[in-house]
């Protein structure tokens, strides 16, 4: 998996041409539809709910990331989205640091307001 250093860069540059920006959109909503659409509940919400919150800021480097982590499978993504299992080295891309990063400050803040 290719690592990149962001994953929310600004709205697409000045003179992106229309066709670039309808191609970024198309690949945005199949990307969105995949990450509701896992199988399982867990991973549906979990990964669907981080897609649709940061989808509409990533450019295509971002989406390529994105679409990578879809590749891998649901129990392995559960496991190291909540916490059960240390993320390996080998799969620590920032993408995938971001959506663990996110999970865990969700959990956090709803642990808050329940103590």
């Amino acid at each position: 998996m290719e690592q990149n250093e962001t994953i929310t860069p600004p709205t697409p540059p000045t003179g992106a041409s229309a066709d670039a920006v309808a191609e970024l959109d198309a690949r945005r909503r199949k990307l969105l539809f995949r990450a509701r659409h896992r199988g399982t509940f867990e991973t549906d919400i979990l990964i669907g709910g981080f897609v649709e919150r940061n989808a509409q800021t990533m450019d295509g480097a971002a989406l390529d990331d994105m679409e990578a982590v879809l590749e891998i499978p649901d129990p392995d993504l559960a496991d190291w989205l909540t916490g059960r299992v240390p993320l390996p080295e080998d799969q620590a891309t920032p993408m995938l640091r971001a959506m663990i990063d996110e999970y865990r400050r969700h959990t956090a803040a709803g642990q808050e307001r329940r103590g």
